[in-house]
């Protein structure tokens, strides 16, 4: 009987394949706007040569780009040609003026003499080319020579542009460091995904992870925790006296800056996060006079609740402290954006301390919740004076939201509706849909996760937009999707893709495909395609939930 059950299964998987059709078979992810297959294909070989205008210098890093991957998996030469001498069996890049391709659309035309990819400007020859390579056979990504591959392209046109302005993805390198390098493979892996924003969480109670030349003791105390990762996340030995703290790393400017370089040449721009008010304890630790109690405290060795300790609101030297952090930060990160928290602030110690209590007063504040707002709205004018915009987790809608503020909406989507309402911009990240630190399956079966289950079907059903919820004019302030990962049990990089992948390819056609083109069967399909290209990279992935 089981074995039957077992046939009417795998005949159903296979029947439900069978109805898909050619082009939602195309091992694209996300899926493009619109497909249109023709007869024919295309062949690379070693006459191939690779066409653009020799006078634009982003155009060509992005065909060195191309032709550094193409080289080394076919052995090919691929030479470079002006686009006014190429004569055939090319890939060519064409500038063109399409509205409503935008800055980041492109097209692609494969013909069984060459392929060209036109756009109207270098995000959509980038993302071009990340669809040209995922057509091709997996081998494409091999780093050496791999003999015996038919390198062909079947014939096609591509037209594709993306849902969202805003598609990110987030990773927490405070509960546990990640080095310079696994940060540029996390970048590789969002650029393939065609994802356009890095959300970087940098410090926390944990850790702080980002040089500050102005306040070294940030990475010199703040940097470090003494080691409990033989003990559970939420139930740590807190640290000894004399206690020697050596577990942790931070990034200097110069890494940053270099980081910064590699996700802007793959089209990502990377948002910063420093917490505040709350999560702050690395930083109090280095400089407790910017606490309520003046201290001491430690870094934090795991996660205790509540979480009390946090800056003094009442203390002007506080901001000045703050500021000047921030001061740093802009200079290292060109973005628009600066993500300052504002989460899981616990304000007993506002409650007690004078300061703060004082500041209630002197600003004519009802409570404490407004007392938080003051604190958004001071950080918010001084952001603003410096050309940047302020993000911050939706408790930032607590007490009244900074005039200019961009919510991120993670306890559901309540509060991005509400703000969205209110006129204020929103990226949609609900935990149920987007938090990766989540398991994916029987737990029994599952590497550690910090608890709650989100298999891949269930990232894939995400909407950014509820139906329903919003006028036409207050959807506009709805940017996009963002999915996070935090890593309170996520200590190694192999665990980090393990826990992205494939998910993230699910957010990544929630917030690019047209929601009408979304086929889970046809994604399906096409993420086990997809799964071979990690494998060929090296990369981890999750196998459950691939043959639901």
């Amino acid at each position: 009987m089981k074995r039957s059950l077992i046939f009417i299964f795998l005949l159903t998987i296979l029947l439900g394949c069978a109805r898909l059709t050619e082009v939602q078979k195309l091992p694209v992810v996300p899926f493009p706007s619109n497909v249109e297959t023709t007869e024919g294909s295309f062949l690379l070989n070693a006459q191939t040569q690779i066409a653009y205008h020799f006078e634009n210098k982003e155009e060509g890093r992005i065909a060195n780009y191309l032709g550094e991957k193409l080289r080394a998996s076919t052995g090919f030469p691929f030479q470079f040609v002006n686009i006014e001498d190429t004569k055939g069996n090319c890939i060519s890049f064409n500038h063109i003026k399409d509205e409503q391709l935008g800055k980041e659309g492109y097209e692609l035309t494969i013909n069984p003499n060459n392929v060209m990819i036109e756009a109207n400007g270098d995000a959509g020859f980038f993302y071009g080319v990340q669809t040209l390579l995922q057509i091709l056979p997996p081998e494409i990504f091999s780093p050496t020579k791999v003999n015996g591959v038919n390198w062909s392209l079947p014939c096609l046109h591509i037209r594709d542009y993306p849902k969202y302005k805003w598609r990110g993805m987030h990773f927490d390198v405070v509960r546990h460091f990640f080095p310079k390098e696994f940060i540029k493979t996390y970048l590789d892996i969002l650029a393939m995904h065609k994802i356009n924003v890095f959300h970087w969480h940098l410090t926390d109670d944990q850790g702080w992870r980002i040089e500050i030349k102005k306040y070294p003791k940030l990475t010199s105390v703040g940097a470090w925790r003494v080691d409990r990762e033989y003990q559970d996340w939420t139930h740590r030995d807190p640290p000894k006296p004399g206690e020697k703290a050596a577990y942790g790393g931070y990034y200097t400017q110069e890494d940053i800056k270099e980081i910064v370089e590699y996700a802007k040449e793959r089209f990502i721009t990377i948002v910063p996060e420093i917490e505040m008010p709350a999560h702050s304890l690395a930083a109090l630790a280095s400089y407790p006079q910017f606490s309520c109690t003046g201290g001491p405290f430690n870094v934090a060795v795991g996660s205790y609740w509540p979480i009390t300790n946090i800056f003094c609101a009442g203390n002007d030297s506080t901001f000045i402290f703050l500021q000047n952090v921030l001061d740093e930060v802009i200079k290292l990160f060109p973005g628009r954006y600066i993500h300052v928290g504002g989460d899981e602030a616990n304000k007993t110690e506002w409650e007690k301390c004078p300061k703060c209590q004082a500041r209630i007063k002197s600003e004519h504040l009802k409570d404490e919740a407004e007392l938080q707002s003051y604190f958004m709205k001071r950080i918010e004018k001084y952001l603003i004076s410096k050309g940047k915009k302020l993000i911050g987790w939706d408790e930032i809608l607590e007490g009244g939201l900074a005039p200019e503020a961009t919510v991120m909406s993670w306890r559901g989507m309540n509060g991005g509706i509400e703000a969205a309402r209110s006129g204020h911009d929103v990226v949609m990240t609900p935990t149920d849909y987007c938090y990766f630190d989540y398991y994916q399956g029987d737990p029994e079966t599952e590497p550690p996760a910090i608890g709650g289950n989100l298999p891949l079907k269930k990232v894939y059903s995400f909407e950014p937009i509820p139906e329903d919820s919003l006028t036409e004019e207050q959807y506009k302030h709805i940017l996009g999707g963002q999915a996070n990962l935090w890593t309170e049990y996520v200590p190694t990089p192999s665990h980090a893709e393990y826990m992205l992948l494939p998910r993230l390819a699910a957010l990544a056609e929630d917030v690019w495909t047209p929601s009408e083109l979304k086929n889970y069967k046809s994604f399906l399909f096409r993420v086990n395609e997809l799964v071979k290209k990690y494998e060929t990279l090296g990369w981890n992935y999750c196998k459950t939930n691939l043959d639901d």
